[in-house]
């Protein structure tokens, strides 16, 4: 496959793929011409990156799970403790998002929306009281 079947077969950009080659995540055939010639293997690579990086997983998240899911010796206890603790930075992002809710919105309620100059929510983020 070239890259435009792969790309499209994977559901990522051509430039994602040529990333992911770069930094050593991926590792297509050259023909003799230069180009890049995928296997349904790298294909398979490919569609497994896209979805970790779809679940929000870093490029080292990923190359580690790359790893562990081609290491036929794993533990699952490895994958189930990098799941984890990606699973507790995004419950620690939802929290925060979650304050940042609930201060946007207590300011909005605040702010009379009128043709007068006081405004709760530019006072808020100038740093002094509503």
């Amino acid at each position: 496959m070239n890259i435009a079947e792969v790309a499209t077969r994977a559901g990522l950009p051509p430039k994602t793929i040529r990333y992911y080659e770069d930094i050593g995540l991926i590792h297509p055939r050259r023909q003799a011409n230069g180009y890049r010639a995928f296997a349904e293997a790298d294909l398979h690579k490919l569609a497994f990156l896209g979805r970790a990086r779809g679940l929000g997983f870093s490029i080292e998240e990923c190359r580690t799970l790359l790893a562990l899911y081609e290491d036929q010796s794993r533990a699952s206890a490895d994958v189930k403790a990098l799941a984890q603790r990606h699973l507790t930075a995004i419950d620690a992002k939802i929290a925060e998002l979650q304050a940042m809710r609930a201060t946007l919105s207590d300011l909005v309620h605040h702010c009379a929306g009128d043709h007068r100059p006081d405004c709760p929510i530019l006072a808020d983020l100038a740093g002094a009281a509503p």
